[in-house]
């Protein structure tokens, strides 16, 4: 299998000596979700987390990483980040400020750092799954790594 193409993700995590293994997978069109991740990297879905970015009134922007097959919940996030109300970053908005493409958004890398936060589920991993950067590459790694190379805290963000 050839080696992956090397991400601002892959380098940031060679940088930081965090070992790591990534799956790629083929995509077909521009909507695919995380089901069809699921179905095609071969891991146990509790394993895949997603990144979304978010616009808070008191914190800018914030990053929020949840199990691929979980729904934000925007009022328990601004709660749990400090703000009093959050929204979804404008898709048209996420290139120029992470460097990353819907469906390739990872919480690693990012141009920026942002605050971070990480479902409380993943506690109870020993290894992650998120975006490499790019869409059609997974990076695996353990949580701990995870939330060292984001720079995250865990929180409750989803709904029950």
């Amino acid at each position: 299998m050839p080696k992956p193409v090397k991400t601002n993700v892959l380098r940031h995590l060679d940088a930081a000596k965090i070992p790591y293994e990534t799956r790629e997978y083929t995509i077909e069109d521009e909507n695919y979700d995380g089901k069809l991740i699921v179905d095609k990297v071969g891991l146990p879905s509790e394993m895949i987390y997603k990144t979304l970015v978010l616009t808070g009134d008191k914190t800018k922007y914030l990053v929020c990483v949840i199990p691929v097959e979980k729904e934000l919940d925007l009022k328990v996030v601004a709660r749990a980040t400090g703000n009093k109300s959050v929204a979804m970053l404008p898709q048209k908005e996420l290139l120029p400020l992470t460097g990353y493409l819907r469906g390739g958004c990872s919480p690693i890398g990012m141009k920026k750092a942002f605050p971070t936060f990480v479902q409380e589920d993943a506690r109870a991993l020993a290894r992650i799954s998120v975006s490499a950067g790019i869409r059609g590459c997974q990076v695996i790694l353990s949580v701990e790594a995870l939330m060292q190379a984001a720079r995250a805290s865990f929180a409750l963000l989803c709904r029950e």
